[in-house]
């Protein structure tokens, strides 16, 4: 699958398969997030990965969208870290590039994957923080849930 093709048909999937996403898969759509731009190359992120199915159904608990975590092989948290930054509130745009680096290497690996927001809504941060006991510097931006997908959205032309 070539970029522009991964771009046009990557849609958000919020249904699983049981089947589990192999550890090295999970190492490829990390590299691929981490080789997002930065502002000034300050790469100011942290991705948690979580398989811990306890973990997983806490989420839904105080989170509205999430839901389909629970469906998910595996869900990669992408962070802000406020120690790494270069330029003041920048992690933003580069986690959100990072994301949508993550987000489009699923895609294009079979698998499917959504965007589900946390920051800034301050309530989802403290749970999510308290969650997986994450550092005051550590802001989650969001968490992308993924697997294969059990359902399949037709892409449509949005321009």
């Amino acid at each position: 699958m070539d970029a522009i093709e991964a771009i046009l048909t990557r849609r958000s999937i919020r249904r699983y398969t049981s089947q589990q996403v192999p550890e090295q898969t999970v190492r490829q759509l990390l590299q691929a997030a981490m080789s997002a731009p930065s502002a000034g190359n300050e790469q100011p992120w942290q991705f948690v990965v979580i398989t811990d199915r306890r973990i997983l159904g806490e989420i839904p608990k105080f989170h509205p969208y999430a839901e389909m975590v629970k469906e998910a092989s595996v869900a990669i948290l992408v962070c802000g870290d406020l120690r790494l930054e270069k330029y003041k509130d920048h992690w933003v745009q580069d986690c959100s590039a990072a994301t949508q680096n993550l987000l489009l290497a699923a895609h294009a690996k079979g698998l499917g994957a959504v965007w589900v927001g946390i920051y800034p809504t301050e309530e989802r941060v403290m749970r999510m923080r308290k969650l997986l006991g994450l550092p005051g510097s550590v802001v989650p931006l969001c968490l992308v849930p993924l697997g294969y997908p059990a359902e399949r959205i037709p892409s449509t032309d949005r321009y």
